[in-house]
């Protein structure tokens, strides 16, 4: 008895904190990591405030940033993506990340907004690296 309520506390206690760590989309890293804006969109809210390297930020739709993602990847081969933070609070998330790419390296900001169960990107930011 003692053997079976020990093992139905531990699977509660693991299904609580799994719901607890879900604090953004596990495929985001992945889709950097990729180069696929495709999959990046499926994270996207649906306007995002874009800033890429060299242009002015700007709140556009999904689709637009999507293609601006896409160009960006062919233009810059990604070789691989290091994820240096990441973090939540109340109902926004963030991640920063080095991208690494055939160009150079790029810092990459998200921040995301919980959206009812999920949390969307509603800003990038990517910039330059000095290195």
């Amino acid at each position: 008895m003692k053997k079976r309520l020990f093992v139905l506390w531990s699977v509660l206690l693991i299904g609580v904190v799994s719901l607890m760590a879900q604090d953004m989309p596990g495929g985001l890293a992945t889709a950097f990591q990729e180069g696929n804006s495709q999959a990046l969109g499926k994270y996207m809210h649906d306007e995002v405030n874009l800033m890429l390297v060299g242009k002015e930020a700007e709140v556009t739709k999904r689709a637009n940033v999507e293609a601006a993602m896409r160009t960006f990847f062919i233009a810059n081969k990604v070789k691989k993506f290091d994820v240096n933070h990441k973090g939540k609070r109340d109902e926004s998330a963030f991640i920063v990340g080095t991208l690494h790419t055939s160009t150079g390296s790029y810092r990459v900001n998200c921040y995301l907004k919980r959206i009812g169960d999920n949390y969307l990107i509603h800003r990038i930011r990517i910039e330059k690296t000095n290195d």
